[in-house]
């Protein structure tokens, strides 16, 4: 693992208000995963001697490159590092820099190979490990800790180990709901992240797609707002690969609220999060 220069690395995008309550903490190193611009996380750790439970993060932005990056959820990782989770906070290439399929899938891949890594350097408690993901950052929460076959978007890959994932106000299974997750973004994104339309379209929905191989995960926990819970048989499919699955459902609240420290709607389920991340549930 080598440290990155932090100089023009970490999130300059907007903090959609995520920062509202609480400025973001200085990461405590810059890490390398890609030698590409954004192929980069932010390493927050704890104070004290550990061992920490272990968040890595992925931030929203409909995949499309310009509209976010890590800045607008370090609010979040530096709450989280308040009440003792360490945080990498992953950035990734969108549609528009070399993101989409397979790009940013090869990201989330590289960026998962950290998770050893940190663990065997600093004071990660391996065996609690949750996988964290704001609107698209779903699809990697919920992809890394699935295995694929030679048709998934790298190929032939065994699945990430992690206890758990949590999933901000994302899709559960993107193919059933797409439509949904179009009029979240306001413009058509599940589309051009994939590269292709129609049959092909659909083939590589349901490569990824938890109704085809299920993540292996002990507990998953849904924060919805916008968007409506998952459908009952992607929530199934999610169980069926061993994990307790809740949905806490915000009708009427904003996007970011569930992200941001201070707010009322974070503030009402951030017990039930930590109770995740520190697998306490």
């Amino acid at each position: 693992m080598t440290e990155a220069d932090g100089a023009g690395l970490v999130g300059s995008l907007s903090t959609y208000g995520t920062d509202a309550h609480i400025s973001a903490s200085v990461p405590d190193a810059i890490l390398r995963y890609s030698p590409h611009a954004r192929g980069f996380a932010e390493l927050r750790l704890p104070e004290g001697q550990g061992v920490f439970p272990l968040a890595i993060i992925f931030h929203g932005g409909c995949w499309k490159a310009g509209i976010a990056d890590t800045a607008y959820m370090s609010p979040l990782a530096t709450q989280w590092q308040a009440k003792g989770i360490a945080t990498l906070n992953v950035d990734y290439r969108e549609v528009g820099d070399g993101g989409g399929w397979p790009g940013s899938f090869e990201d989330w891949d590289s960026a998962a190979h950290m998770i050893d890594r940190v663990a065997s350097e600093y004071a990660i408690d391996r065996g609690r490990v949750t996988l964290v993901g704001h609107s698209a950052g779903a699809l990697p929460a919920l992809w890394l800790a699935t295995s694929q076959g030679a048709g998934g978007p790298v190929g032939v890959r065994a699945a990430t180990s992690a206890r758990a994932a949590i999933v901000l106000d994302g899709p559960g299974d993107i193919g059933r709901e797409a439509r949904d997750f179009d009029a979240l973004c306001e413009f058509s994104s599940v589309g051009p992240f994939l590269g292709m339309s129609g049959q092909k379209a659909d083939n590589r929905l349901a490569a990824i797609s938890p109704l085809r191989k299920a993540p292996q995960l002990k507990q998953v926990l849904f924060v919805q707002a916008k968007l409506p819970s998952p459908p009952a048989d992607a929530i199934a499919a999610i169980g069926a690969g061993g994990a307790q699955v809740g949905v806490l459902s915000n009708p009427g609240a904003s996007h970011f609220a569930i992200a941001t420290p201070g707010d009322s709607v974070y503030e009402q389920h951030e017990p039930a999060m930590l109770a995740v991340l520190r697998g306490t549930e």
